[in-house]
């Protein structure tokens, strides 16, 4: 679980950056203590025997959790949600796939007592994508809640519309991009005076780009002084700790797992040398030869995402491409289509990089290779999300492809081999 929206100039996308690891640090001899930071280390799975039921959770909740067919928290879940349900604030990085959304969807809905033509609880993120599957999440987990009201709204969508569902069926929950919710509150459309909880998802995205810090800061302006404030993201680099602080009192820090060891737990990942007109014909090979429930295979440009689309259509592959060209409303109709299995390949420029999350995507292709190890790392762990199997396979075609594909060996101390001839089905399949 997890998610995408944004809005500067209110219809580009952009995207980001990482992390490093501190240290609980309490003075020994009763001095001051640092806030509350958890450093926590293992792997990802499941490695705890409780369930949702010891967070004490509404039963409505639970009945919910039980329907989305989760038994265990994962590892950022467990650090998280006991203290969020506390009204503490969080600031939380933990690596893609690992179930950072459920921890605010469920805290602050766990949390919420609506109020008729109130607003509660606002989140933002920096797509409209991800606005868009933060608000589904809200849905889904709030399916027994039956007067909880959750809206969306963001660029590229007739603002007169969002207006009038302020006006007549004004929503609990908001989710949204900086641009749009900042339209709305500035007009006084959006009210946001009995905000209670306010939520940045992918966080580093907003706080590193100026013009976007500053229409979260002037928004978090229009919000009242005491309220729970939390901070997620997959990365979240040295710089941009400090300016998230800023924006928290005493809040718990939960950094799981440094970034050297962002690594994604069974997912298997390979290069495959070749010259660039090779790649179309190896990509045909691969996909005739590997078993797949979903593949998203990812490109540079928006030319290039038309173009194989094309291509692995006439070859009889049923693709579709999401990329920044399109309207927005065509956009989210082909998420939908590929989230809901109506086509198994998906071709995307980065903007479906970060966060989105498609449940059945068990390979992910790099045929142009990220622009960096950033990039990477959000573009593979599309597949084997939540601790399950998985399999990357990344392109290199020239030295500077290598060079990046080194960079992401030595930062996350991985190693990625060349593709064998034959790949073991289970180790990249769940076998049911």
């Amino acid at each position: 679980m997890a998610a995408m929206t944004e809005e500067g100039a209110e219809n580009d996308l952009l995207d980001y950056e990482e992390e490093e690891t501190e240290t609980t640090t309490e003075a020994a001899n009763g001095g001051a203590a640092e806030p509350a930071k958890k450093d926590v280390k293992g792997s990802y799975v499941s490695i705890h025997s409780s369930g949702f039921r010891d967070f004490l959770l509404k039963p409505e909740l639970l009945r919910s959790i039980v329907d989305c067919g989760f038994e265990h928290p994962s590892e950022v879940q467990h650090e998280c949600i006991p203290q969020a349900i506390l009204s503490m604030d969080i600031l939380c990085q933990a690596k893609s796939g690992m179930g950072k959304t459920a921890v605010f969807v469920l805290a602050t809905l766990q949390q919420l007592e609506p109020v008729d033509g109130q607003v509660s609880i606002l989140v933002m993120c920096h797509t409209r994508e991800l606005a868009f599957q933060i608000s589904k999440e809200y849905t889904r987990f709030a399916k027994y809640l039956s007067n909880v009201k959750v809206g969306v709204f963001f660029g590229g969508m007739p603002v007169v519309k969002d207006k009038q569902r302020l006006k007549t069926d004004c929503p609990h929950i908001v989710v949204g991009t900086p641009g749009r919710i900042l339209a709305l509150a500035r007009d006084k459309s959006l009210n946001l005076k009995q905000i209670k909880h306010f939520v940045l998802d992918e966080c580093d995205k907003m706080l590193d780009q100026l013009d976007m810090r500053r229409d979260v800061q002037e928004i978090f302006r229009m919000t009242p002084v005491e309220k729970q404030v939390m901070m997620f993201s997959a990365t979240l680099s040295k710089e941009v700790r400090p300016v998230c602080r800023k924006f928290m009192q005493d809040a718990l820090e939960v950094f799981v797992d440094d970034e050297t060891k962002l690594t994604l737990h069974g997912l298997q990942q390979y290069y495959v040398k070749l010259k660039e007109s090779e790649k179309n014909r190896k990509l045909f090979d691969l996909l005739d030869l590997l078993e797949f429930n979903q593949v998203v295979i990812f490109v540079r440009t928006v030319q290039r995402c038309m173009a194989l689309t094309q291509l692995l259509s006439e070859q009889n592959f049923p693709a579709i491409c999401i990329h920044r060209s399109l309207s927005q409303e065509e956009r989210l109709n082909r998420y939908q289509q590929f989230k809901d299995f109506q086509k198994r390949i998906l071709v995307a420029t980065d903007l479906f990089g970060r966060g989105m999350d498609i449940e059945r995507v068990n390979i992910v292709f790099n045929y142009d290779m990220p622009e960096d190890s950033d990039m990477y790392l959000h573009r593979v762990a599309r597949a084997g999300r939540f601790g399950t199997k998985g399999l990357a396979i990344t392109f290199v075609s020239d030295e500077n492809d290598a060079k990046i594909l080194n960079d992401v060996q030595d930062r996350f101390e991985v190693n990625i081999g060349e593709l064998p001839d034959s790949i073991d089905i289970t180790s990249y399949i769940e076998q049911r």
